[in-house]
């Protein structure tokens, strides 16, 4: 039985302020403490921190990572890195037709999480043709390339960005069919791409490259390809881009599967290759990270649930940053970190990626990276598989969104010190609070099973709670009730419950934000 006795427990999440802190785990009552106003700055954040990818193999239909309840038990015990079956016949994935971005009530869900980052990559990305006229859709993709996207299917994400308040990050395909005869990129497709999006008001704020060049056999490259060839199109893309859209920034390289504690994929290409190969070309530092890879990758060599919310697990984050940090220092001293890709395990999550145990990772890991800068983390993904924030069938909300939309709503952008040792059990963030002139929130992540935890506080203040039945469920309740959106998409309001000073008791396994709007910390001061 997986993590005996949460049937029992209530999990709480209280989450309210603007701030996360790196893992502190507290002793017995009275005796740790935080002081909101004497926080010290330690980073700032973009102001669209919060931010979702929709797979481009999304947009155009195709196969993408199957949900477990649609595998067969049989598929789900061989590691897709051993199969040698073709991707678009292995039985880990599922047909999706193109992703519908009118849908008024995904609309309203996405909208409710901005300002942030729509991301359209991934994989798929690299071998798609734009077929820029109004034809109707091509059936077959043209020599070089294994997906099609049509007119009406890019409008629809542009059109999705407007009302979304959502600013376009994407790549562009790097497949056989862009490559002249002695194998160089050439920049037709993404010129009418480009001049497509330009003419119907889109804009791309930030473009890749290539998703994931660290594992290029999964990226429909030819035979021979690797870090210096990446070097040499890369630049050339990187001169086309600044020609056709000079304020559209050059992300790079949006590397992916190094700085976690897991066997490294066949033939990967270090982004240290990479970064030597290509230079100092890059507007800000992109990389990728899954904590580890799903059943579906790993079969049953893959994660212990078990030990879902222990220190090592929630580290990966951290580690995988400062794995990147390190070259970022060495390649691009002085540029911004962005993580455009991440979530609880490659392969489309595990089936505790919708689960409210996972809602802890993801807060420890925003609030972890709000202290290093990182200009945005962009979840994979809005709505599709396992670790999709939104169920991709009914459109509920799964409690990452619920977490991804409290962090959005409550904390502000500057990172502070919340002043307590790191501990495995108790975790500790803090941000200056969102639209607030000196205001705390400070982020509790009691990730101890059996104890509760105390913190004394000096002043009163607002707590939000986010609670439920069990820590492998999606059921979510703030304050007792349960969360739920209107038939529309329509995102309900919520009022926090008030706080004394004194001691402030965290309920084993549950998520706390406490908001201090008096606190008046310097650095939250408004110039």
């Amino acid at each position: 039985m997986l993590l005996a006795g949460s049937k029992q427990m209530l999990f709480s999440v209280v989450l309210a302020g603007s701030v996360l802190f790196a893992g502190a785990a507290l002793p017995a009552s009275g005796q740790a403490s935080i002081d909101p106003s004497q926080m010290k700055l330690m980073g700032e954040v973009g102001s669209r921190y919060v931010s979702y990818n929709v797979e481009a193999v999304e947009v155009t239909g195709g196969r993408f990572w199957a949900p477990y309840k649609s595998l067969a038990r049989s598929s789900e015990t061989k590691p897709a890195f051993e199969t040698s079956s073709p991707r678009s016949m292995n039985s880990r994935f599922q047909y999706r037709p193109p992703i519908n971005l009118a849908d008024v009530r995904l609309r309203k869900l996405a909208a409710a999480l901005g300002p942030a980052y729509i991301r359209v990559s991934g994989t798929w990305r690299n071998s798609t043709y734009f077929q820029d006229n109004d034809a109707p859709p091509m059936k077959t993709p043209p020599a070089g390339f294994e997906n099609v996207l049509t007119r009406a299917e890019w409008k629809g994400v542009v059109d999705f960005a407007h009302a979304v308040n959502a600013e376009i990050v994407s790549s562009v395909t790097t497949s056989a069919g862009v490559r002249n005869s002695a194998g160089v990129w050439t920049s037709t497709q993404a010129k009418a791409w480009l001049d497509y999006t330009k003419s119907i008001g889109g804009h791309i704020f930030a473009m890749e490259f290539m998703n994931e060049p660290t594992l290029m056999g999964f990226g429909h490259v030819s035979e021979g390809y690797g870090a210096k060839e990446y070097g040499r199109d890369s630049r050339i893309f990187g001169e086309f881009l600044r020609k056709e859209s000079p304020a559209t920034l050059y992300l790079g390289p949006s590397s992916a599967a190094e700085g976690v504690p897991q066997p490294p994929p066949p033939h990967l290409i270090p982004t240290e290759q990479l970064m030597e190969a290509t230079g100092p070309i890059f507007d800000g530092f992109s990389y990728h990270v899954y904590y580890g890879r799903s059943h579906r990758c790993a079969g049953p060599n893959g994660e212990d649930i078990n030990k879902i919310l222990d220190a090592d697990w929630l580290d990966r984050g951290s580690g995988a940053e400062a794995f990147y940090e390190r070259l970022r220092d060495k390649y691009l001293p002085g540029k911004p970190m962005w993580v455009t890709e991440t979530g609880e395990a490659s392969c489309g999550g595990d089936k505790w990626a919708s689960d409210f145990i996972d809602s802890f990772r993801m807060l420890d890991q925003l609030g972890s990276l709000a202290q290093k800068s990182v200009k945005s983390v962009m979840f994979n993904t809005l709505a599709s598989s396992d670790y999709g924030l939104i169920d991709e069938e009914t459109h509920k909300p799964r409690p990452n969104y619920w977490a991804a939309l409290l962090w959005s709503r409550t904390m502000g952008r500057r990172s502070l010190d919340p002043g307590l040792p790191p501990s495995s059990e108790l975790r500790v963030y803090a941000q200056c609070l969102k639209n607030s002139n000196g205001g705390v929130a400070v982020l509790v992540l009691n990730v101890d099973k059996a104890n509760a935890h105390t913190l004394k506080v000096p002043s009163a203040g607002v707590r939000y709670t986010l609670s439920s039945p069990d820590l492998l469920s999606t059921v979510i309740q703030l304050n007792g009730q349960e969360l739920k959106v209107a038939a529309d998409g329509t995102v309900p309001a919520y009022a926090g419950d008030k706080v004394r000073r004194g001691d402030v008791s965290f309920a084993p396994a549950t998520i706390t934000v406490l908001t201090f709007p008096e606190a008046r910390n310097q650095s939250c001061m408004r110039p």
